[in-house]
C-alpha cells in the first residue's frame, strides 16, 4: 500500500512518511512526538490510546493511518488552549481522577466526546459511555465526578 503523506492532527497538517497499515497511535508516538495517547493492550480494549477523529472516540492503537484521511484527530495535546487547559482536564486535576494515570489521556478523551455529545450526562450515562476504558487503580467514581463537574462548569460557562 502506498505510503500516507499528510495528516492533520491537532488543528496543524504534518508531513509522515507511514505505511496506510500502520497504526495511528504508532505515527503519533514515533514521527509526531505526540506521546500522550499511551499503548496498553494493542488490541483496543484498554482504551489508554483514545484519540478523537472528526469528534468521536476511536482507539488508534488499531486504527490503520488511512482510516484517517483528512480527518481531524485530536490528541490529548490539543485539547488545551494556551495555558488554559479544557475544562475536563481542569476537572481531572479537582477531583483528582487519576493515580497511575496511563489511562488518564484516554479516558480524558472519551470523556471530551461525551461531553460533546450529551452536555449533561448521568452517572449511569457517564459509566455506559466510559465501558471501553479501564482504570485498574479504581479511580472509576472520581472519573465520573470529574466528567459531571466539567459537565457543570460548561453550562455556567453557557456552552
Amino acid at each position: 500500500m502506498a505510503g500516507i503523506k499528510q495528516i492533520n492532527v491537532n488543528g496543524k497538517n504534518y508531513e509522515i512518511d507511514a505505511d496506510g497499515q500502520a497504526s495511528l497511535l504508532s505515527v503519533l508516538r514515533e514521527q509526531l512526538d505526540l506521546t500522550g495517547s499511551k499503548y496498553g493492550c494493542g488490541e483496543g480494549q484498554c482504551g489508554a490510546c483514545t484519540v478523537l477523529i472528526s469528534g468521536n472516540p476511536r482507539k488508534s492503537c488499531i486504527t490503520p493511518v488511512s482510516a484517517v484521511g483528512q480527518k481531524q484527530v485530536t490528541t490529548i495535546e490539543g485539547l488545551a488552549k494556551g495555558d488554559q487547559l479544557h475544562p475536563l482536564q481542569q476537572a481531572f486535576l479537582d477531583e483528582g481522577a487519576m493515580q497511575c494515570a496511563y489511562c488518564t489521556s484516554g479516558m480524558i478523551m472519551t470523556g471530551v466526546a461525551l461531553l460533546n455529545a450529551n452536555q449533561n450526562p448521568s452517572a449511569s450515562e457517564i459509566s455506559q459511555f466510559m465501558e471501553g476504558n479501564l482504570c485498574r487503580c479504581g479511580t472509576q467514581p472520581r472519573i465520573v465526578a470529574a466528567i459531571q463537574k466539567a459537565a457543570k462548569a460548561g453550562k455556567a460557562a453557557g456552552q
